[in-house]
């Protein structure tokens, strides 16, 4: 034990002497170890770098060449630049970090730049105005024009059916018919002109984007809105214009606001959509102000006519504005949808209630203008008054427009459905036509005349209510009021036309105490005077030509009512005539000239009244 514990303690303590000498060395390996390590990291940091230099040297060379020759790798090149600008932001430790990002920031500010100009290029060479042909081959085939100048729809005249008749009222089909907005820009560019609005958007150039869209396609819009027909034309235009220009203009434009809704809008919002999807509100931002002043051309011009002076005449052109309005209004609230364009959707809104306000107006205006007309057309032969078919085919064109009525009537008519309303409407509407006839009744001096123009006129008011839709309207209880009234003045017609004629042909005043009379046959004509008798003749020869002169001069224009005139007055007259000869006939036959007193047989009168209310002259009546 004793011999071995010094070598131990010399072992321990050269180990620990080796140990001490050792770990300088282990120190060095170890910071050598590290400084390798670090080493490593800094090439690989360096490489990084130098790829990053590497890929910005690239991006440049392809930024410099420009978008034109190849926009899919420009694109490319700024997506990489983006990236190097990323990278250097988050290494700011790097010396030359801060000249990197000014270099490269300064090159995306080029490179945008040239991105606007490129954009804008590619946006004006695909963006072209639609041609007239091209739109109304967009169109349903029942609105189709039959000839292809702008604005010339249903016939080869040139004239809208809007102005000329309402078939399109009745037309189910247009609710139902298919509207193809024509392509504005080739689909194979719009993912094009998407991307590089994607790299001005993300760059912040947002409101330059919205100037080169919106001057690009408006311009469009309005050259191809232009080349239709429309027309910029202030309230003073409008107000100058003679009615026959202006109504034909009014056609037009519900076919220019129809095409302009249904088809180019529609293809504007089609692209805005597809072009600025995933964009936020900038889609709907850039339509408003594309569509805005072309929309605002459209609806000043119906502002002008809704707001211009109020006639009879223009109330179915404001009931056709009105109706186009109404009919595009889903489609409008549709198409011009977001917050951007809440004022176009507020502006065509107030344009519909303005059109139906004025067209209510006009409505009562029409029945006061009836009522208190004045025309002094003097309708010397008793025939239907020029008033009264204007006025009868006034209220049955209305009935085209019948449901647009009711509509109209319901809006300002809190609870009623309208159909009250456009009854009473009609029906004041009569009667003040009634009111004005009973006046210028009087301006005849003959009141047998008198009857017979109020007998045609009803007469012709009754006719055609029952042919058309306001029977269903005014009931058939008006009519049969008013048959009665045509006969009342019918019966009042022979009483006072024919009174005093037949008067001649009555044994009333025949017998005289003084001069010759002769014994008739049986008796009948005991104490008849022969000269009375010839006197009555006479007189009846005279009045009756005066009558025949002068009522073959009146008219009865509707057949069936003159055959049943003329047919009661020979049922009263000719067996009265027959009578008289054959009672009193003998007396005067048997003296001298006999056809001096008797110049008619009961069958030349019955043929004379086959020429009564022929109306072969015209005489002015007098008061």
């Amino acid at each position: 034990m004793t011999t071995s514990s010094p070598f131990l303690a010399l072992l321990d303590h050269r180990l620990s002497a080796l140990e001490t000498a050792m770990r300088p060395t282990q120190i060095r390996t170890h910071s050598i170890r590290k400084a390798h390590e670090n080493i490593d990291k800094t090439l690989k940091a360096a490489e990084v770098i130098l790829a990053q230099f590497d890929f910005s040297r690239q991006a440049e060379a392809k930024i410099l060449r420009g978008p034109h020759e190849d926009l899919e790798s420009y694109l490319e090149a700024i997506d990489q630049l983006r990236s190097n600008i990323r990278f250097f932001s988050s290494n700011k430790g790097f010396k030359s970090s801060d000249g990197v990002l000014t270099q490269a920031n300064s090159l995306l500010s080029k490179a945008i730049s040239k991105l606007e100009d490129e954009f804008k290029q590619l946006l004006k060479s695909y963006s072209k105005p639609v041609e007239p042909e091209r739109l109304f081959d967009c169109l349903p085939n029942s609105l189709r024009p039959s000839s292809g100048s702008p604005g010339n729809q249903g016939d080869s005249n040139g004239k809208n059916p809007s102005s000329n008749n309402h078939h399109e009222h009745h037309n189910n089909n247009l609710e139902s018919a298919v509207y193809t907005p024509p392509t504005l820009i080739p689909p194979r560019v719009l993912p094009l002109l998407h991307d590089l609005a994607q790299q001005m958007f993300q760059a912040g150039h947002q409101q330059q984007l919205l100037i080169i869209y919106r001057d690009t396609r408006s311009s469009v819009l309005e050259e191809s809105l232009h080349k239709l027909g429309v027309e910029k034309l202030s309230k003073e235009d409008v107000q100058k214009m003679q009615w026959e220009i202006l109504e034909a203009k009014i056609g037009n434009w519900i076919h220019y606001m129809r095409i302009a809704v249904k088809l180019l809008f529609a293809g504007e919002r089609k692209v805005c959509d597809q072009m600025f999807e995933t964009f936020d509100s900038l889609g709907d931002q850039c339509f408003a102000e594309v569509t805005r002043s072309s929309v605002l051309v459209l609806l000043s011009f119906g502002e002008a006519i809704a707001n211009s002076k109020r006639s009879p005449e223009k109330l179915f052109v404001l009931l056709d504005m009105y109706e186009i309005m109404r009919e595009l209004h889903s489609e409008i609230e549709t198409i011009f949808v977001g917050k951007a364009c809440a004022e176009i959707r507020e502006s065509a809104s107030s344009l519909t209630k303005r059109l139906a306000q004025t067209a209510k107006k006009t409505f009562g205006d029409f029945e006061e203008a009836v009522e208190r007309d004045a025309t002094k057309t003097a309708v010397s032969d008793g025939t239907v008054h020029p008033l009264t078919s204007y006025v009868i085919n006034y209220v049955k064109f209305l009935f085209d427009y019948q449901s647009t009525l009711k509509q109209l009537f319901k809006e300002f008519e809190n609870g009623d459905e309208g159909g009250s309303q456009l009854a009473s409407v009609t029906m004041q509407i009569m009667q003040a036509l009634q009111t004005n006839l009973d006046g210028k009744s009087k301006q005849y001096r003959d009141p047998a005349l008198t009857h017979l123009f109020l007998m045609n006129n009803i007469h012709y008011m009754v006719r055609s209510v029952r042919r058309s839709e306001a029977k269903d309207l005014l009931g058939d209880d008006w009519v049969q009021r008013h048959r009665r009234i045509v006969q009342q003045h019918a019966n009042q017609y022979k009483r006072n036309g024919w009174g005093k004629i037949l008067q001649c042909l009555t044994i009333q005043g025949l017998s005289s105490s003084g001069g010759s009379s002769v014994a008739g046959d049986g008796g009948n004509s005991s104490g008849v005077s022969r000269a009375i008798v010839k006197d009555r003749f006479k007189t009846f020869n005279m009045q009756f030509e005066e009558l025949h002169q002068k009522q073959s001069q009146w008219t009865v224009p509707d057949t069936e009512l003159r055959e049943s005139l003329r047919l009661a007055v020979a049922e009263v007259l000719l067996p009265a005539y027959r009578s008289f000869i054959k009672r009193y006939g003998p007396l005067v036959e048997n003296g001298k000239n006999p056809q001096k007193y008797i110049r008619y047989t009961a069958e030349d009168l019955e043929r004379m009244l086959g020429e009564f209310f022929e109306g072969k002259s015209v005489n002015e009546p007098k008061r």
